[in-house]
């Protein structure tokens, strides 16, 4: 199954085809009696007719004029499209409502719609919002509308398609552009060996369920009310951890629309039925304004079983607070991570952060606003073996930016003895050459935690000044929550390039203050007498009113 090349002028269609032939090879025994039916059909319609739908299928929307299916490598499209037109995947006499209509047609065309209609001509936009309430609920071919004198051509396949999509990439975030990128160098990926059995999804009900699951959460943004959504999310199969977590991330996602929505029952409901991290300390602080004997349970039932760092820490927060208000004995706060603070009065700047690291910097101390990027990318070309290490399940088609199980359960555990040789390097010495080499060897290509706009310069100022012993402490705490742990660092580091030093200075402008991240992290420097100040910033009055 070789991919296509950009020279062949067939290019898209090779790559629709490596797909259709992965999907059989991979999912024989998945497939629906209507998804069977169209690889049959595609293969044997001829090449011009493939061609067609594929770019049909490429593009935009449902609907096209004949007119604009003009391809040189093609030729007569009309020729094309009657193979097409005699299967039930393509029609010539799909109906369309005024919406549907409008998109195809120019803003002269839709003005003749509304003189006809008796409205007045405006912007497109509002004619076509004032056609839509004229014409409601009247849908019907466009040789009906007389209102363009061309065919329209309609897919009457995309669910389907959409399915093929999903059971390619395991997503619906990336779409059939990934060819032409990965071909044109834009987006390169590291090369992983899979499986012929290799696929993220081993019976139909799972697709069926990622796909209601997906319907749901475009129901909400598009405005639907959390109270009603919340009857339709669907029960899942056990022992699906993939689906169980996209079910907790939608049913978090309807909670917190519904707090902002003042619905709190529905929001209650939700966060409870939600195995998303953040879902029990949500359900806590609703609980805590009407049932405070509940919500002090539900943090007695989570002390027992903490789920991450950072419900340890609200949960710290919270409880004095309880205790208070309940009348209960009195609960110790935990004690705030000590940090130095600098003062450093500069003229009003949008980049508060970059006024402060020039104002710092000397000729031999540069400093570099690298905030998330520069730890993580450390992290991620050291460990990067580990990372795109061949674990069943991990990896199942070549377009792949990371691991699909890298913020699930046991992800690290499964790749423990490949990431404990990575951390040996940080013991023997070898890191440093190791990480240079990786730089090179894989430059550019996808990676979840390399950022590769970052200078060879700066890795190499901090491999000189940081301590080995310094970034296993880091590299360790990112491996106990990757998803949580890779934010939160200081916006600055200094080198000292003479003493071979460094120190992390966190940025705080007027009236900013501390995350809850950053000072989780804050607690982890201080373990580790890990240098860090934090520099308060204060406008000079006086230069502002001289520039």
């Amino acid at each position: 199954m070789a991919r296509a090349v950009l020279d062949d002028p067939f290019y898209y269609l090779a790559n629709f085809t490596f797909v259709l032939d992965w999907l059989s090879a991979r999912y024989d025994d998945v497939l629906r009696p209507d998804e069977r039916a169209f690889i049959q059909d595609f293969a044997h319609w001829p090449t011009p007719s493939q061609a067609l739908f594929v770019r049909m299928a490429m593009r935009k929307g449902d609907h096209f004029r004949l007119e604009k299916l003009a391809y040189e490598e093609i030729g007569d499209s009309r020729a094309a499209l009657a193979p097409l037109l005699a299967s039930p995947w393509v029609t010539d006499a799909a109906p369309l409502d005024i919406r549907a209509l409008a998109r195809l047609l120019s803003k002269d065309d839709v003005a003749a719609l509304a003189r006809r209609a008796g409205l007045p001509v405006k912007a497109k936009a509002l004619m076509v919002e004032a056609l839509a309430v004229h014409y409601e609920g009247i849908e019907q071919p466009i040789h009906a509308w007389h209102v363009l004198d061309d065919e329209v051509i309609s897919l009457t396949c995309t669910a389907l398609l959409e399915r093929f999509r999903l059971m390619f990439f395991g997503n619906l975030r990336q779409t059939w552009s990934e060819f032409v990128l990965a071909e044109l160098g834009i987006n390169q990926f590291e090369p992983v060996e899979l499986s012929g059995s290799a696929r993220p999804f081993q019976q139909a009900e799972d697709i069926d369920l990622y796909m209601a699951l997906s319907a749901l959460r475009d129901r909400l943004e598009e405005g639907e009310a959390p109270r009603d959504l919340l009857a339709d999310v669907p029960a899942l199969p056990e022992n699906n951890a993939w689906l169980e977590a996209r079910r907790d991330r939608l049913l978090y996602a309807l909670g917190r629309q519904a707090e902002r929505g003042r619905d709190t029952e529905t929001a209650r409901v939700a966060f409870k039925h939600s195995g998303a991290l953040d879902a029990r300390m949500r359900r806590i602080r609703l609980l805590e304004k009407s049932h405070p004997e509940d919500a002090w349970a539900l943090c007695e039932a989570a002390l027992k079983a903490i789920e991450s760092e950072a419900e340890a820490q609200q949960l710290a927060r919270v409880r004095p607070r309880l205790a208070r208000k309940l009348g209960y004995a009195p609960v110790e706060a935990i004690a705030a991570p000590t940090v130095s603070w600098i003062t450093l009065s500069l003229a009003k700047t949008s980049q508060v952060e970059l006024g402060v690291a020039e104002a710092l910097a000397t000729p031999t101390a540069p400093v570099h606003y690298v905030e998330n990027a520069l730890f993580t990318t450390l992290f991620g070309l050291l460990c990067w073996e580990a990372i795109f290490a061949p674990v069943p399940g991990a990896f199942f088609h070549p377009f792949h930016r990371g691991p699909a199980d890298l913020y699930r359960p046991g992800f690290v555990a499964r790749r423990a003895q490949v990431f404990e040789r990575a951390l040996a390097r940080l013991e023997d010495g070898t890191y440093r050459t190791h990480i240079l080499e990786t730089l090179k060897a894989k430059a550019g290509r996808q990676s979840p935690f390399v950022v590769w706009g970052l200078s060879r310069d700066i890795l190499e100022q901090a491999l000189d000044c940081i301590p080995a012993a310094h970034l296993r402490a880091l590299f360790t705490r990112l491996l106990k929550d990757l998803k949580a742990n890779r934010a939160g660092f200081p916006d600055l580091i200094q080198f000292d390039l003479e003493r071979q030093s460094y120190r992390l200075i966190e940025v705080k402008g007027p009236g900013d203050r501390l995350q809850d991240n950053q000072k989780r992290w804050l607690g982890e420097f201080e373990r580790h007498a890990m240098p860090v100040v934090a520099c308060q910033v204060v406008w000079d009055d006086a230069c502002e009113a001289t520039s």
